[in-house]
């Protein structure tokens, strides 16, 4: 029996470029369904790979041209031990992005609510009250009170048979415009991660390319295996860089 190891093939790798350009450049909201699970978790893993490459690559060269200080890491290690660092920053936040960003690629009403109260939460928290996802402040009940109101509201009028089936042709004929939205509302929002002067918002393109390009294979392999994966990815990176932070390094 021939074993076969795609992950060590270049080969492979140039494939998946070409699948996810070709989705990049005409999004199609349309599961994979021909691929067997063990495909899509290779596939899945090999995307991976090609993230942290280009992540690395473009991070070192703003290295050397520009790099400002991620307020949002600072904060999190000063308030968190290391097991809630993890729990938090590990599990809880990618949960929350993904609900926010990914989940509704694919329309459902209680998937639409859910990431309209999520997105409420993170405009609220982030452009408005100018705090933390994860910190509970004097804001905090602001924040979530409106995000949870606006939740039940749109659960209940988007499953109306009308509203629902109004929302779905829409989801249909404008799945580009959607996809497209979610990449760029996902990287940006990533600005308020650094302190908001003139010189990073002019900067915010090339300061948040890796989240764009995080986006992009997200949203793609959200839509084409299921929302499972990219959250998997997400979860699992988050630790690994966490728990790195943790290494003796003196």
């Amino acid at each position: 029996m021939t074993i076969s190891y795609p992950l060590i093939k270049p080969k492979y790798y140039k494939s998946l470029l070409i699948d996810l350009v070709s989705f990049i450049k005409s999004p199609k909201n349309k599961t994979i369904v021909e691929k067997s699970t063990t495909n899509k978790i290779y596939d899945t893993i090999g995307l991976f790979f090609i993230k942290v490459v280009f992540s690395i690559t473009v991070a070192s060269l703003l290295q050397f041209i520009y790099d400002p200080e991620n307020l949002t890491s600072i904060s999190m290690t000063k308030r968190f031990s290391p097991l809630l660092l993890l729990l938090v920053g590990g599990i809880i936040l990618p949960l929350f992005e993904e609900i926010t960003f990914r989940l509704s690629l694919k329309f459902n009403p209680i998937y639409f609510a859910l990431t309209s109260g999520t997105f409420t939460y993170y405009i609220l928290t982030k452009p408005v009250f100018k705090s933390r996802l994860s910190l509970v402040d004097e804001t905090f009940w602001y924040r979530v009170i409106p995000a949870i109101i606006l939740l039940m509201i749109i659960f209940l009028f988007s499953s109306t048979k009308p509203i629902k089936m109004m929302l779905q042709n829409f989801w249909q004929k404008h799945f580009k415009m959607i996809y497209y939205f979610s990449c760029i509302s996902f990287a940006w929002l990533h600005i308020f991660n650094f302190e908001l002067n003139l010189t990073n918002l002019l900067w915010l393109p090339i300061l948040t390319l890796p989240q764009l390009f995080i986006a992009t294979i997200a949203g793609y392999t959200r839509v084409a295996f299921g929302f499972q994966y990219p959250l998997l990815v997400h979860m699992s990176t988050n630790i690994l860089f966490l728990s790195l932070t943790f290494l003796p390094l003196d």
